[in-house]
């Protein structure tokens, strides 16, 4: 069963023509990628980094703050830097929900202006090049049979949204997800790390996260858990719902500014995405990174959180992850 699913304004929102702004003014730009390098947090700066770079007057700077899946940098900007109105941070559904789990602490969705999104991104299964697991099915009948033999990991702890993953996988194998082997890391890039070596089996990362590993051939997405098969270079790849697998995770990817920004500072940033998403160019770099374009910035954003907000709590209740 899927309980995965965000709002219809989450899944269909695009920005349409916008008006050409000037080159928003901001000193040292810096986007704040919670986790080490290689992962969705990464990917989610360098949209950000490249989309941004003819809207603001200096190149934005991607800088990493690891440590417990965002959790870090969220509290990191509800202290010290609060009102720091130069540097944004990268989140995903998956900071939505270790929200909603109290796993940032005492600070909620409130303690921080959320400012504008690179993007909307799909979970996917993914493995070595030489596994054995030659398809989902594969994967889903050991998980079936034997499920304490796969070893699956991704970059979040029990509760996240990876491990929320390789749950809805194991219950539609049959099992429940206690019984999954789950490793976790602490980001992407060091899941990705830890399947190239052989340490774990089946990582339940995202789409995005693999586009710089295509070509190499390292690794194999046996299945997107994407609503609809995606378009290229993702069009051959099948969903987990075409095999027979009621399984969906959407991701989106966006970014938050401390609570005390200024509202001119604030605003700066808004109107260098808003410009942004009025270009072929900004698509073009979504499409690189994997992702399909999920354009709002802004008051639109932030209520769309609020509703996003809401079904999550929905969901983790649903999942036994809060009471």
């Amino acid at each position: 069963m899927t309980i995965t699913r965000l709002s219809t304004a989450f899944l269909c929102a695009l920005t349409l023509g916008a008006p050409a702004y000037a080159q928003s003014a901001i000193d040292n730009p810096e986007c704040v990628a919670p986790a080490n390098p290689g992962g969705g947090f990464d990917l989610t700066c360098r949209v950000a980094q490249t989309g941004l770079q003819p809207h603001v007057s200096e190149p934005v700077q991607v800088t990493f703050m690891p440590g417990g899946i965002g959790a870090v940098a969220f509290n990191q900007f509800n202290t010290n830097r609060t009102d720091d109105g130069s540097a944004i941070v990268a989140f995903s559904t998956g900071s939505l929900l270790n929200i909603i789990l109290g796993k940032y602490g005492a600070f909620d969705e409130t303690d921080v202006r959320w400012l504008a999104t690179a993007g909307a991104d799909f979970g996917a299964v993914v493995v070595h090049a030489d596994s054995e697991f030659e398809t989902l099915s594969d994967v889903m009948d050991a998980l079936s049979t034997n499920p304490g033999d796969v070893v699956v990991g991704a970059g979040g702890s029990v509760g996240s949204q990876d491990w929320m993953k390789g749950a809805l996988l194991m219950r539609e194998a049959g099992g429940t997800p206690m019984q999954m082997r789950y490793v976790a890391f602490d980001g992407g890039g060091d899941a990705i790390a830890s399947l190239l070596g052989g340490s774990i089996e089946v990582y339940t990362g995202d789409v995005g996260e693999m586009v710089p590993y295509l070509d190499s051939g390292d690794m194999r997405i046996l299945a997107t858990l994407s609503p609809e098969r995606l378009d290229a270079p993702f069009d051959e790849i099948p969903t987990a719902k075409e095999l027979g697998y009621d399984v969906e995770w959407t991701i989106m990817r966006g970014f938050y500014t401390g609570k005390d920004v200024s509202d001119a500072d604030y605003q700066k940033w808004v109107d260098a995405f808003d410009a942004a998403y009025a270009t072929d160019a900004f698509a073009t770099v979504q499409a690189e990174r994997g992702l399909l374009p999920l354009n709002m910035s802004g008051d639109e954003l932030t209520s769309s959180i609020n509703t996003t907000m809401d079904e999550l709590r929905t969901i983790a209740t649903e999942a036994g992850l809060i009471q």
